[in-house]
């Protein structure tokens, strides 16, 4: 068995063993965010759900749900869930905040969806198993990461057309854009590096070593530096974007697997999976805080564009917990559908 084909057994067997062992966690988080979805009824009730959630939402990617919840960040109450693709991986939002990009790893491939009217449009085929989506600062690009095919797959988001595949390392799992919207950095999972991406000339760039099996990024909003959580050596590496050099690893919690950055680009927030835990690191000194307690298996993270909130996908406890990036306390976790795996917040 390759190596991707061991990666993906071992990432579908907690979730196999979930569907057993959390049936408490699934029947708690009925209601308004599970009832009904994926049919015809609850899909003829999403129209409209981004809008009712207030002006700013959350976009909840549930796995094992085939849907997005829309939670709104005022209020906190999920709206009705928008149905997707098979098996929904990740999520990101045009600059515009008008469209929602869903990637769907069982279906290969991405689902638009309107943020005004929640409602989905046809389904873009990308490559095989597409597992993470980037979009440029100006918003004419989404980058498709494609984990079984060692792709990136661009997508014109003004014709909803896919472009030539771009090669990268091997089993490629995250994708984050540089600010100036000039490259696109890629996590290679197995080749335990990151692949920079010319967005102008759809090039790769020489690999740079990080740590074992890295599985998120973020960038800082300077674009000086790219963080890389590092989920089997409880780790984050630092890389200059000037150099494309790593610098020393930061130790954080028990597999590190999603990490965002702060607005004013002060703090790094770093998901903890096998921790139940989120690390603020320092940007400034590269020191890492007293980890925060969230729910059970936290996948993603996403902090809202006044920094004020970070929210946390629970993978297990099938929630969304809220954190204060002023006291770096956890609010009361919000029930969504079923292993959530993802999060966008619109502008």
């Amino acid at each position: 068995m390759k190596g991707r084909d061991l990666s993906a057994a071992r990432r579908a067997g907690p979730a196999m063993a979930a569907a057993v062992l959390s049936a408490a966690v699934l029947s708690a988080t009925a209601g308004a965010a599970t009832a009904g979805a994926g049919t015809p009824a609850a899909a003829a009730s999403t129209g409209g759900a981004a809008h009712r959630c207030g002006p700013r939402a959350a976009y909840v990617v549930n796995s094992f749900s085939d849907t997005v919840t829309p939670i709104g960040t005022a209020t906190s109450k999920a709206g009705p869930p928008v149905p997707v693709g098979q098996r929904p991986q990740a999520i990101a939002i045009t600059p515009d905040g008008m469209t929602a990009y869903v990637v769907n790893e069982i279906s290969g491939t991405v689902t638009r969806i309107s943020t005004r009217t929640g409602t989905a449009g046809p389904p873009i085929p990308v490559g095989y198993y597409p597992d993470a989506i980037a979009i440029t600062p100006d918003g004419r690009t989404a980058y498709v990461v494609n984990s079984f095919s060692d792709t990136v797959t661009p997508i014109s988001t003004r014709t909803g057309t896919a472009g030539p595949a771009i090669p990268v390392g091997d089993y490629p799992q995250a994708i984050a854009v540089t600010p100036d919207g000039r490259t696109a950095y890629v996590v290679n999972e197995l080749s335990g590096t990151v692949t920079p991406i010319s967005t102008r000339t759809g090039k790769a760039g020489p690999p740079i070593p990080v740590g074992a099996d890295p599985q998120g990024i973020a960038i800082t909003p300077d674009g000086r530096t790219a963080y890389v959580a590092n989920s089997s050596s409880d780790t984050v590496t630092p890389i200059s974007t000037r150099t494309g050099t790593a610098g020393p690893p930061i130790p954080v919690g028990r597999y590190p697997h999603a990490i965002a950055i702060t607005p004013d680009g002060r703090t790094a927030y770093v998901a903890n999976g096998s921790a139940n835990s989120v690390t603020p690191i320092s940007t400034g000194t590269g020191k890492a805080g007293p980890p925060i307690p969230v729910g059970q298996f936290p996948w993603e993270i996403a902090i809202t564009p006044d920094g004020r909130t970070a929210y946390v996908p629970n993978y297990y406890s099938g929630t969304v917990t809220p954190i204060s990036t002023g006291t770096r306390t956890a609010g009361p976790p919000i029930p969504v559908g079923n292993y959530p795996v993802a999060i966008a917040i619109t502008p």
